[in-house]
């Protein structure tokens, strides 16, 4: 459905996230395709309306400042950066505060977030409406050009979502800009805010993202979760010592869905690959269907089971 961006669209749209739903909206960037960052399986729909075609980490979008210290350990640099650039069109990575919520889905399965808050009106009183940590991605199918008016997000996504909050066309035109702050102050990706006005502000350089570097954000190059202990993929039982991660009716030591739904599957991947990860033996996984959320959670897992570097 189409919402207008007064207040009683913003309202209806609130409550489609509380749902679990999806719901697009305008930013000063682009169009946004919101979910309840805390929602695994509302994440996981995130991804089958984009065809999305791996599990890379999603911005969070939150309402202020305040709200994102709620989910991130803080720090002297971010403060500095929020007090220059939020709300606006910067993301910083953070580590993960201990109770966050967030589902592991948004992370990818690390240990940080990317979060921002948006400088655009209506983005911002959906996200107090809503009253938390909004993922969202651009609104439109994955590899397309990313929708800067509601028409390009009816025209890539009408049918997959509950409904768009039209607010016209978006300002800037370019997705935000992506700072690490996990370690060392990083430019993860380019966007919004120029990368010597961050530098002018925190009065040091930042460290530019390489090919090789580990996946932070949304935005770069590939990499895969790896577990401790070696993967086996479509299993249909275990062998020696190994647990089963399990997909549908079958005996195992955990299960990605019992009634075989790729939502549920996809929701649950990360958090199920930690737990048998803490138990220290090999990993067989059942087969899952390479189709939808399947081809996504197939992705993530061959890159757990490729063989390591020595």
């Amino acid at each position: 459905m189409d919402l207008s961006a007064d207040p009683d669209g913003i309202a209806q749209a609130a409550d489609l996230l509380r749902q679990g739903l999806l719901v697009a909206f305008a930013t000063e960037t682009v169009y946004g395709l919101g979910g309840d960052a805390c929602n695994g399986r509302a994440v996981a729909s995130i991804y089958a309306a984009k065809g999305r075609p791996s599990f890379n980490p999603l911005i969070a979008h939150v309402s202020s400042a305040e709200a994102a210290r709620r989910f991130v350990q803080w720090s002297d640099m971010a403060e500095t950066l929020a007090a220059a650039f939020w709300p606006g069109p910067l993301t910083m990575v953070l580590p993960l505060k201990k109770g966050h919520r967030i589902s592991s889905l948004v992370t990818a399965g690390l240990d940080t977030l990317a979060v921002r808050v948006p400088a655009h009106g209506t983005a911002r009183a959906l996200l107090t409406a809503f009253g938390g940590p909004v993922a969202a991605p651009s609104a439109n199918p994955s590899g397309q050009v990313s929708p800067t008016t509601a028409d390009h997000v009816r025209a890539g996504l009408g049918g997959r979502i509950a409904a768009i909050l039209d607010d016209g066309p978006c300002g800037v035109g370019v997705e935000s800009t992506i700072v690490g702050l996990a370690g060392e102050p990083s430019l993860l990706r380019p966007g919004g805010v120029a990368l010597e006005d961050i530098e002018s502000v925190l009065g040091t350089r930042l460290h530019l993202h390489q090919a090789g570097d580990l996946l932070t954000a949304p935005g770069q190059l590939q990499s895969h979760y790896a577990p401790d202990a070696p993967v086996r993929l479509n299993a249909e039982s275990p062998q020696g010592d190994e647990v089963l991660l399990g997909f549908g009716p079958v005996p195992c030591d955990l299960n990605l869905s019992e009634a075989g739904d790729l939502d549920e599957a996809a929701a649950n991947l990360f958090s199920a690959l930690h737990t048998l990860n803490a138990t220290g033996r090999p990993i067989a996984v059942s087969p899952i269907p390479d189709q939808g959320l399947g081809a996504a959670i197939n992705d993530r897992l061959r890159r757990a089971a490729a063989p390591r570097d020595t």
